[in-house]
């Protein structure tokens, strides 16, 4: 009977031998009579199984990102990821897994448990997994030794040299200057031991792709945007997935958060040929108009975009045109240090903010400036627009200057906070109160704290902002989809009656803005 080499070993480590010899023994079995394969495109593609281990995960200590950068990796290289385990720090429950998972794929890929310290066990588990010992691998002993210093086999750092018997040492490549990494990844058989730490797993994994490489195989994926209740389209799609069989796997995904469409729908298979056939069979069999075309960076295609429509040579190209031109004349007069852009997370700032955004990076396409944004947060803000302005903060990656109490009280706070901002981005348009006036640059009025005040918006619509915003697909806040027309507070906001319609069975629904007829109601959200 092998003994392990680790000092102090306990009852729990026999029990864990008893029961990995079981399950080997129950996996051989299965394996014997035939078991069907796990589901997957294509049953000549390998396989993987990634084991999640810390107790960090499963109690929310921790965030897994670890297995997001696996399975994508793998994908690449033609692995199809089978199954995604998250466990704790025990060895019966880590042994279990092993040989259960390492028994039925290709590859077990393990992350987590590797270090000095007492819940650090992955590798002993493994090796009682496969009734082995664990040993001190002279050439890791080594390593720890130039690493940490220390000789001692009794040091914390030296049971990073205490593996399996069979294990094997894997060097990778460093793919930025192309030398050997300095230390290992340790396998076992055909599980490999990567550790838990995302920068050094991903580091570890990306030197030794040519370990998963899939000679030939290859995944195809096609997107298909539709603009239809999931509902609506699961007949559908339940019929065609059953005649496509394992050649072609579809996918939907609901998608509660986007302006432009509802579900996200997947193709997957190993055949270019067979995806695209499906793509099309699909888009023809969805109900009419449903699917839509969706660009999914807007902010990076803004500069191009912005200026193309600017130039079409149509009425609402030439407004565009002019507020792009009033933010170049803002721009000529004051750096980009001494601008702000008001941004409450309403419709008329977020078209404000997107032109702004691409004036800048299309003059200063090497800037690292961020852009600065003046919020003004009220006292009972929606939810939804807190996630939004998170959203939008990182999307366009801004400054956010927070402030509070009236438009006056805050420009006083923001002159206090930051003496250097000079001039005020503003999404006013003629027709907002006390507006009418208003010119495309005006200083503040007596007895305000002293700012330009910039307003590229002044002569367009409430339609000519909706017209920008779903022509460059600009994301905006999610009310303005379930019937909100005018963005305020929680207190005096609400639904306009005007976008009110009840559907056939009786229920009360409300159109997005968008779809608002008489401008003149736009109001009408606003007590």
């Amino acid at each position: 009977m092998l003994i392990f080499s680790l000092p102090g070993l306990n009852r729990a480590a026999v029990r864990v031998r008893r029961l990995a010899a079981q399950l080997s023994k129950a996996a051989m079995s299965t394996n014997n009579q035939g078991s069907s394969s796990p589901p997957a495109v294509s049953g000549d593609a390998p396989t993987a199984a990634i084991l999640i281990i810390g107790d960090e995960i499963l109690k929310g200590h921790t965030v897994d990102t670890n297995s997001t950068f696996l399975t994508q990796a793998l994908r690449k290289l033609g692995v199809s990821v089978q199954r995604i385990t998250v466990i704790p720090d025990v060895h019966e429950v880590i042994a279990k897994e092993v040989v259960v998972l390492s028994s039925q794929y290709t590859h077990l890929i393990t992350s987590g448990g590797v270090g000095p310290t007492h819940d650090d066990i992955t590798l002993e588990s493994i090796a009682a997994a496969f009734q082995e010992e664990v040993y001190r691998h002279p050439e890791l002993a080594q390593l720890v030794e130039e690493f940490f210093g220390v000789t001692d086999n009794d040091s914390p750092a030296m049971k990073l040299a205490m593996v399996p018997r069979s294990a094997k040492l894997n060097y990778g490549t460093d793919p930025q200057t192309g030398k050997q990494l300095r230390y290992p990844v340790v396998s076992v058989r055909n599980v490999y031991v990567f550790p838990g730490t995302p920068s050094f797993m991903e580091m570890a994994f990306t030197g030794l792709e040519h370990l998963f490489a899939s000679s030939g195989t290859k995944f195809h994926s096609r997107e298909v945007f539709v603009d239809a209740e999931e509902t609506e389209i699961a007949p559908v799609l339940t019929k065609l997935q059953a005649s496509w069989g394992r050649r072609v796997a579809l996918g939907s995904y609901p998608d509660w958060l986007s302006n432009y469409s509802k579900v996200r729908l997947v193709l997957d298979s190993d055949s270019q040929e067979e995806v695209d056939k499906a793509r099309a069979q699909l888009v023809d069999q969805l109900p009419k108009g449903s699917v839509v075309s969706l660009v999914k960076d807007p902010v990076s295609v803004a500069p191009a975009e912005v200026y193309k429509l600017a130039s079409n040579g149509t009425t609402f190209g030439e407004k565009v045109k002019c507020a792009l031109k009033t933010i170049e004349t803002m721009l000529d007069q004051y750096s980009t240090e001494q601008v702000c852009v008001g941004f409450n997370g309403g419709k008329d700032c977020t078209a404000l903010l997107h032109l702004y955004y691409s004036t800048l990076k299309r003059r200063y396409p090497d800037g690292k400036d961020k852009v600065k944004a003046l919020y003004i947060r009220n006292v009972s803000p929606f939810p939804e627009m807190e996630r939004f302005l998170q959203d939008t903060t990182k999307k366009y990656d801004l400054e956010l200057i927070s402030v509070e109490g009236s438009i006056r009280q805050a420009l006083n706070e923001l002159h206090d906070k930051r003496p250097e901002l000079k001039a005020v981005l503003m999404g006013t348009r003629r027709t907002d109160p006390y507006s009418h006036t208003l010119t495309p640059m005006c200083p503040t009025d007596p007895g305000w704290p002293e700012y330009m005040r910039v307003n590229p918006l002044l002569d367009w619509t409430y339609h000519d902002i909706w017209s920008f915003l779903r022509t460059l697909h600009v994301p905006y806040c999610i009310l303005y989809d379930k019937g909100y027309t005018s963005l305020g507070s929680m207190d005096n906001t609400y639904r306009n009656k005007s976008l009110q319609v009840v559907d056939e069975r009786g229920v009360t629904r409300y159109k997005p803005a968008y779809l608002l007829e008489n401008e003149a109601e736009e109001r009408n959200s606003r007590a």
